[in-house]
């Protein structure tokens, strides 16, 4: 065992076991509690300190970061995994850090230049995030800008499909009264039409939303701007979700008739577009609701700005707005299990690799490098924020 302190990834690596096919990397990777508020889900299972420590990696596990997933210390350590005291432990002695949503100010400050982290980011919506992860030096690999080989998000999905099916579920609770909502049950009964819902975007979110709304029975409007998806919604939709082109006087007439509007416009890596204006709210029957999926993105409604679970709503123009940052968190189990189901193979890459190496092996993992050693390298990003763009990881 010896120490290369000059590695594909700026950090000081372990090599191990030198066979024909090469030399070995032994990376540490951390895991630490998330500390973003009402945040329940971990960033890796069990099976995954298996997985790593087979491959010949060192997992360190933050005290109880599993438990708000109902994942024990116990169970982390019977797969491999190293418990440790603190956040700061896991930092400090990691090469790669794993995470779920991105890094808050404190643990920002504990980043190291090269360092690998790998987690959601949407830095399009965050200009002081992006420039504090740029001075850290940090490598920031974005589980939302992962695209496979036919232009999927396969990180961002599972969690697509979890915010797009709750979208539904919290609007039916904030549509109710005593949550300052119109009063509305969205199945109506006999003799009482069923809420109209406005689904803004026909991507995964908004298809999930639009098939749990349909269970209730709701009317729905479901809008996007690509015809060749609208066909394919119409075809696999039942007979209450009716697809629309997506424009400017479809979408106030639409307003003029929800009871509830689910935000659920995603441009990669970008910021959302604003599709709904303050003064459209005025169209807008009092009471009706808005969940406006899009603001880890910076959100589709001008009036959208980021709740909690604690706190998740406001009034404005008397539209409640529900606009919970990390609307998958409040189900940390289902969410967990599904996220990590589709990151680990990723994080196994870049464990073995690099992120150098993997990057030119793998092209998925080209695009979701946003930043490298204080540069960005997203396209997207860049130009959000009109800042050069190191182009090394465009293929």
């Amino acid at each position: 065992m010896f120490v290369l302190a000059n590695s594909p990834v700026g950090l000081q690596y372990r090599f191990v076991r030198s066979y024909s096919i090469g030399l070995e990397i032994v990376m540490i990777v951390g895991v630490p509690k998330e500390t973003k508020r009402d945040e329940y889900r971990v960033a890796l299972l069990p099976v995954g300190a298996e997985e790593l420590t087979r491959a010949g990696h060192k997992v360190l596990v933050e005290k109880g970061a599993g438990l708000g997933s109902g994942l024990t210390d116990q169970d982390y350590a019977a797969n491999g995994a190293e418990l440790v005291d603190t956040a700061a432990e896991v930092f400090s002695r990691s090469d790669m850090i794993i995470k779920v949503k991105e890094p808050l100010p404190a643990e920002v400050a504990m980043l190291k230049r090269g360092q690998i982290v790998f987690t959601y980011f949407h830095l399009a919506a965050d200009r002081g995030l992006t420039e504090s992860l740029m001075k850290s030096g940090c490598i920031a690999v974005a589980y939302e800008t992962l695209r496979d080989k036919n232009g999927g998000l396969p990180l961002l999905t599972p969690m697509s499909e979890v915010a797009g099916r709750m979208s539904i579920q919290e609007g039916a609770k904030y549509l109710e009264r005593p949550q300052q909502g119109r009063g509305i049950l969205l199945a109506g009964v006999p003799g009482v039409e069923p809420a109209h819902i406005t689904i803004l975007g026909g991507g995964t979110v908004g298809a999930n939303a639009a098939r749990i709304a349909s269970g209730f029975r709701a009317n729905i409007g479901l809008l996007d701007i690509n015809m060749d998806r609208l066909r394919y919604l119409d075809d696999i939709m039942p007979p209450n979700v009716t697809v629309l082109f997506s424009d400017r006087h479809t979408i106030r007439e639409q307003l003029r008739q929800a009871d509830l509007v689910v935000g659920a416009v995603l441009v990669p890596g970008a910021k959302a577009p604003c599709l709904v204006e303050k003064d459209d709210l005025k169209l807008m029957k009092p009471g009706s609701v808005i969940i406006d999926v899009a603001v880890d993105q910076g959100g589709c409604v001008e009036t959208t700005r980021p709740t909690t679970h604690s706190n998740p709503t406001f009034v404005v123009n008397d539209v409640l707005h529900y606009c919970v940052a990390n609307m998958p968190g409040a189900v940390g189990r289902t969410s967990t299990f599904a996220l990590c189901n589709v990151t680990l193979p990723w994080a196994l890459q870049l464990a073995n690799r690099g992120v150098l190496d993997a990057a030119k092996a793998l092209p998925p993992l080209a695009a979701a490098v946003n930043i490298y050693e204080g540069e960005i390298t997203h396209r997207a990003v860049a130009e959000t924020f009109n800042m050069p763009l190191n182009s090394r990881f465009e293929k």
